[in-house]
């Protein structure tokens, strides 16, 4: 049985479908590290040269899907084990139909970062377990912040259900100068428009959810 916090905010909705038009980086190979916009990034490339990536998962996104629940504060991430709500950043949530297997309790995989969502849910498909959805921080739909932490600029991290989207309907700023809580992030924006705002002023590259390769990931972690 799911716990009763859990039922209370786990009613189903249709998925939307949205699709956005794929953005390839400005100025093709263009380089996203900070001070440095000339030459092309190791991220860059490897996600140039491809690799596989979860776009199989769109078909999984049919149909009626679980709703995002709010992440609470002193959740661990399922993939580093950090407490989710003392970290900056994008988080991450995944709903699977048989949850225990894959975090031995009924409940979605929680993570502190989209970088740990991917790569959890990567090591996951492999294992035979592929989500019925996977929600990232949609910044379109919240008042985030960006501020200094010793030099380094950070997201502020919002835990709410209603501040999540379906990564298939995002428009993802990868490698910008603003981290998460696991350094180079990926920042996600429902609204186009704001990810190209937002890639202007902190650089990095645009991607959709189906490009996002297990090769770029790691270059983000590396």
């Amino acid at each position: 049985m799911l716990d009763s916090a859990f039922v209370a905010e786990s009613t189903v909705r249709q998925s939307n479908h949205t699709r956005l038009t794929v953005f390839l980086p400005r100025n093709g190979m263009e380089s996203t590290a900070p001070g440095d916009r000339n030459g092309p990034t190791r991220r860059t490339l490897l996600a140039a040269v491809g690799g596989v990536g979860l776009a199989t998962l769109a078909g999984c996104f049919s149909g009626d899907v679980p709703e995002p629940i709010t992440i609470g504060d002193v959740q661990t991430c399922d993939q580093c084990t950090m407490e989710i709500g003392q970290h900056p950043g994008p988080v991450g949530q995944t709903h699977y139909a048989d949850p225990e297997a894959v975090v031995d309790e009924d409940r979605p995989a929680q993570f502190c970062s989209s970088t740990c969502t991917y790569t959890h849910t990567f090591e996951q498909e492999d294992d035979g377990h592929d989500p019925q959805v996977v929600y990232l921080t949609d910044y379109s739909s919240v008042e985030y912040d960006v501020e200094t932490d010793a030099g380094i600029e950070e997201i502020s991290s919002h835990l709410e259900a209603d501040a999540f989207a379906t990564v298939d309907d995002l428009l993802l700023v990868v490698d910008s100068d603003v981290y998460g809580a696991m350094g180079p992030s990926m920042v996600g924006f429902a609204d186009a428009d704001e990810a190209e705002t937002f890639q202007e002023e902190y650089g990095g590259d645009l991607y959709e959810h189906e490009d996002v390769t297990r090769e770029l990931v790691m270059s983000l972690m590396g």
